[in-house]
């Protein structure tokens, strides 16, 4: 048994206990009050990736089952063609400076196409950004762009900032990129990249670099800081996949980080001001043994992916706000405020544990892996299991008949694997769409389409859904059986 096999099957022995141990799932709005106006067809176990808070607001209890992945789970549902494919491939390419340059990479194995897979996105104003992390080898950018409009919806991916940033690993050099999961756009229009420092992540995982956060300028593309997470914060083993960033009142300089450890379970808050980072732990970062089993097309696999998605509320009137966030293999919301995650001590007081709290649950095939939190304080969250793009305005509570769906399509948004909302004056939603698990546990058709990026402007996307902040709160009850949360 390899090494990544072992270390997931203790870890679902060691956390059945855990389902036990969390609180059921109430379905409350932190906002309710506030605002008015190894793939198998044999299993695989390889993975993927006491504090009062006036959000709180009760509402009814959670509990969101769906019989089967292909039904909605939630209350409405848009249909068809609500997201727009803007960018998709059927093998990822890169702009080399000339042919003969991408020949002799091919050739010497430093570029295999077919190991290439679009993961994160993001956008800024004319680009969109586009992570293609080291899971084997032959990737040779790490971190792309192309531009907006779209010119060709297949154009090769221009490495960001530029070649020179992207290391080998074959002859790491650390202060460049190594292996990039995720970014955020943020709102001092600044990249920041999220670098995990490992490669050949299924067949053979190397931390050769220490993970590490930077930050671009947009408008220049000049690298502005990089900063490596200290070795006492990092664990054998860890994978650093998703960052947000917290910033208040324009104060671009007091910026926070947060970055969720998938597979150590935790997460790592980083000042920007303090120029350093803490690790946060609790055991509601982990993943529910019974929401670790996927099903996916014919694939069945098992993925023991602890805290991963994470968006943020708008800020409360009493300055503090929440950050939501969900574990991959999980069907539940939670949430935690962020002046708890901010300090750098009194996360670990032992009555503050309760800090960390559940809002609702998504019901079964209810994993998420990203989310993201728009204008109008709805959260938009993929919906892995069911090829689809949820979404719950903050108001409402988080329950079955308030979550609604803005699309699902088995074909176009199969397994979306990222989500964002830009900053532009008509905001939209962007989803990336991978199909991961038959790039990690089968095999491609490279002669169909297998990667997308895809979006819809947000007013489109919550149109005629009970996400819509105009439309009415259901408070009925619903409840079905707890093995289904």
């Amino acid at each position: 048994m390899n090494r990544l096999h072992l270390r997931t099957a203790l870890r679902l022995l060691a956390l059945t206990f855990v389902i036990a141990l969390v609180p059921e799932a109430a379905g409350y709005s932190p906002f309710m009050n506030n605002r008015h106006g190894s793939f198998s067809k044999a299993p695989s176990n390889t993975s993927s990736d006491q504090l009062a808070t006036p959000y709180l607001a009760p509402g009814g209890l959670a509990a969101l089952g769906s019989k089967a992945a292909n039904k909605d789970s939630f209350a409405t549902s848009q249909g068809k063609n609500v997201l727009e494919v803007i960018y998709q491939w059927k093998v990822i390419d890169f702009l080399y400076p000339s042919l003969q340059a991408r020949n002799n990479a091919i050739r010497s194995k430093a570029f295999i196409p077919e190991n290439n897979l679009p993961l994160g996105v993001d956008r800024f104003k004319n680009r969109i950004f586009i992570t293609t992390p080291r899971w084997n080898p032959g990737v040779p950018a790490t971190l792309s762009y192309l531009p907006l409009p779209v010119q060709d919806q297949s154009l090769p991916l221009i490495p960001y900032p530029d070649w020179s940033f992207h290391t080998t690993p074959q002859n790491p050099d650390c202060s460049k990129l190594v292996s990039v999961y995720r970014i955020y756009v943020d709102e001092c229009d600044r990249l920041w990249v999220l670098d995990a420092g490992v490669i050949d992540t299924l067949t053979n995982l190397q931390q050769i670099c220490p993970p590490k956060l930077l930050a671009f300028n947009l408008h220049t593309d000049e690298l502005l800081f990089s900063y490596e997470l200290p070795p006492e914060q990092v664990k054998q083993d860890s994978l650093h996949t998703n960052v947000v960033v917290d910033i208040r009142d324009g104060q671009c300089e007091d910026a926070f980080a947060y970055v969720a450890d998938v597979w150590r379970y935790g997460v790592t808050v980083f000042s920007l001001r303090e120029f350093k980072s803490w690790r946060t732990t609790n055991y509601l970062y982990n993943p529910n043994p019974v929401a670790s089993d996927y099903n996916y097309l014919d694939l069945n696999f098992q993925w023991s992916d602890g805290v991963f998605g994470m968006s943020l509320s708008p800020v409360h009137r009493d300055g503090d706000r929440m950050l939501f966030y969900h574990p991959m293999s999980s069907f539940t919301e939670f949430q935690v405020p962020t002046s708890v995650l901010q300090n750098e001590t009194i996360w670990q007081n032992f009555g503050l544990a309760k800090a960390f709290q559940p809002i609702g649950s998504r019901g079964k095939a209810g994993q998420s892996s990203t989310s993201g939190v728009s204008r109008e304080n709805v959260q938009f969250f993929t919906l892995v299991q069911q090829s689809g793009v949820g979404c719950w305005d903050l108001a409402k509570p988080y329950n079955r008949n308030n979550l609604g769906v803005v699309e699902k399509d088995l074909q176009k948004i199969t397994f979306p694997n990222d989500l964002k909302l830009d900053r532009e004056p008509r905001q939209s939603v962007w989803v990336i769409s991978n199909k991961l698990p038959i790039f990690l546990y089968s095999k491609l058709d490279y002669t169909e389409i297998n990667f997308r990026i895809l979006s819809t402007e947000v007013q489109k996307a919550i149109q005629n859904t009970v996400c819509d902040p105009r439309s009415p709160p259901n408070l009925a009850y619903n409840r079905e059986p707890e093995c289904d949360q």
